[in-house]
C-alpha cells in the first residue's frame, strides 16, 4: 500500500457514486427506462474530487478523435508520471502534479501529439490549480474554468462531470452527443439547441440522462468515413 492508501479508501465511496443524489430524477422516455433497467448501477455518478486530473485529459480531448487524445495522454504520463506505489500493474503511472505540467517543454508536447493551443491551455490552468481545486461548488468551478483561455462550456462540463459528479453538466459542443440524444429520443439527429430542448424534462439531471442515452446503444446510421487520427509529430 502506497502513501495515498488512506486517501483512496476515504474517497472510494464517492468515486463509486455513494454521494450522488438521485432525488428529482424521473425517467420520461422508454428508451432511457430500458437502459436504466439493463444498467441499474449507471444511474449513480461518481466523483474524483481531483480537478486537474480531470482537466488535463479533457483538454487533450478537445476537437480531436479519441485515439489522438489517448495517445497524447499515454505519452505524457509515461514521460512525466511517477510509477504507481505499492503493488500495481506494470506501466501504471501517477498523474503529475500541477507544477510538472507547467514545466513541460514545447518539444515534448509536440512529441505527445498535443499542439501548442492545448499545451498552453493545460499550462495556464496549472498555474491556477490551487484555486480550481479549492472550488466549493460546481457553479464556482464552472466560473473559474471558463475564465481561463482555451476552456469553454464543453471542457468545463467534462471536468465537472468527472471531478464533481455533476449530474446536470451537459457536454454542449460535443461532436457526437447531440446527434445521439436526438436519435435516441426522437429517431432523428439534432443539434445542440435541439438536444437542450429534449433534455429540459431532466433539468438538474441532464448529464445523467445523456449517460443513459450512451448506454442505450442507439446510434444514427453512419453517413461517411470516420474522422482520421492526425499525426504531425517529428522524431
Amino acid at each position: 500500500m502506497g502513501p495515498g492508501a488512506g486517501w483512496a479508501l476515504e474517497t472510494l465511496p464517492a468515486l463509486l457514486g455513494a454521494d450522488d443524489d438521485l432525488s428529482g430524477f424521473t425517467v420520461r422516455h422508454e428508451v432511457l427506462a430500458e437502459a436504466a433497467r439493463r444498467h441499474p448501477g449507471a444511474l449513480r455518478i461518481g466523483r474524483t474530487g481531483r480537478v486537474m486530473e480531470a482537466l488535463v485529459p479533457a483538454v487533450l480531448e478537445q476537437k480531436v478523435v479519441g485515439q489522438e487524445a489517448w495517445r497524447a495522454w499515454r505519452w505524457l504520463l509515461g514521460r512525466y508520471g511517477e510509477p504507481a506505489p505499492g503493488p500495481a500493474p506494470e506501466g501504471m503511472r501517477v498523474v503529475p502534479e500541477p507544477e510538472v505540467w507547467r514545466q513541460i517543454p514545447s518539444w515534448h508536447w509536440h512529441r505527445s501529439g498535443a499542439e501548442a493551443v492545448r499545451a498552453r491551455t493545460i499550462a495556464t490552468a496549472a498555474w491556477h490549480a490551487a484555486k480550481l481545486e479549492a472550488a466549493a461548488t460546481t457553479q464556482e468551478l464552472d466560473r473559474l474554468l471558463r475564465a481561463l483561455p482555451g476552456i469553454g462550456v464543453w471542457t468545463s462540463a467534462e471536468v465537472r462531470q468527472r471531478a464533481f459528479g455533476d449530474p446536470d453538466a451537459v457536454s454542449v459542443g460535443d461532436f457526437h452527443l447531440a446527434k445521439l440524444v436526438g436519435y435516441a429520443l426522437t429517431g432523428e439527429k439534432t443539434d445542440d439547441p435541439g438536444m437542450l430542448r429534449l433534455l429540459e424534462p431532466y433539468a438538474g439531471h441532464r448529464h445523467r440522462a445523456t449517460v443513459l442515452v450512451w448506454l442505450s446503444g442507439l446510434r444514427p446510421p453512419a453517413r461517411g468515413p470516420r474522422m482520421s487520427v492526425r499525426d504531425y509529430r517529428s522524431f
